[in-house]
C-alpha cells in the first residue's frame, strides 16, 4: 500500500446532509430557491398553453382534411367503391413486388456491400417504381377507405 493519500473517499449527498462549516441554511438561499421554483412553474405553464394551441391547430386541420374526403366519397360514392377495389387488388400486388424486391436485395447483397454501382443500379431501377407505386396504393387506400363514424354529441 502506499502512504499516499486515499484514491477514493465518501460524500454524503443526501437532503439531511449539511455543510459543516454553515450548520444553518441562508435565507437568501431558500428565497432565491423559491423563486427559480415559481419561474419554472410559470414556464411550465406557459409551454402548456402553447401544447394545447398546438394540438387544437392539427386537430383543427385533421377535420378539415377528414370533411373534405368525406365529402369527395359522398360526391363519387362509384368512385370511392372503385379506388377500394383498386387498392385491395394493388395490395396484392404491392406484396409480392416487395417479396421479390427483398430476394433479390438479400442474394446481391455482398455485390452492393462491395460495389457503390451495383448498389446505385439497384436503386435507380427499382426506387422509382416503388415510390411511385407506394403513392398511387396510398392514394387508392385513403380514397376507398369507409367514412370514419359520425361524432356523437357526447364524445365532446
Amino acid at each position: 500500500m502506499s502512504d499516499g493519500p486515499p484514491i477514493f473517499s465518501q460524500f454524503d449527498i443526501s437532503s439531511g446532509s449539511t455543510p459543516l462549516v454553515n450548520q444553518q441554511p441562508v435565507m437568501g438561499d431558500l428565497a432565491e430557491t423559491n423563486r427559480l421554483l415559481r419561474d419554472l412553474v410559470v414556464s411550465q405553464q406557459k409551454s402548456n398553453e402553447l401544447l394545447v394551441e398546438l394540438v387544437n391547430q392539427v386537430s383543427l386541420q385533421q377535420r378539415q382534411r377528414v370533411a373534405e374526403l368525406k365529402a369527395w366519397k359522398e360526391a363519387n360514392p362509384q368512385l370511392a367503391k372503385d379506388c377500394r377495389r383498386a387498392a385491395e387488388s394493388l395490395s396484392k400486388v404491392h406484396t409480392e413486388f416487395l417479396s421479390s424486391l427483398a430476394q433479390e436485395a438479400a442474394d446481391n447483397a455482398d455485390d452492393f456491400s462491395d460495389s457503390e454501382y451495383a448498389l446505385g443500379e439497384f436503386i435507380d431501377r427499382y426506387g422509382p417504381r416503388l415510390a411511385h407505386f407506394n403513392g398511387v396504393l396510398q392514394l387508392f387506400a385513403q380514397l376507398g377507405a369507409p367514412l370514419p363514424q359520425a361524432e356523437t354529441p357526447s364524445d365532446g
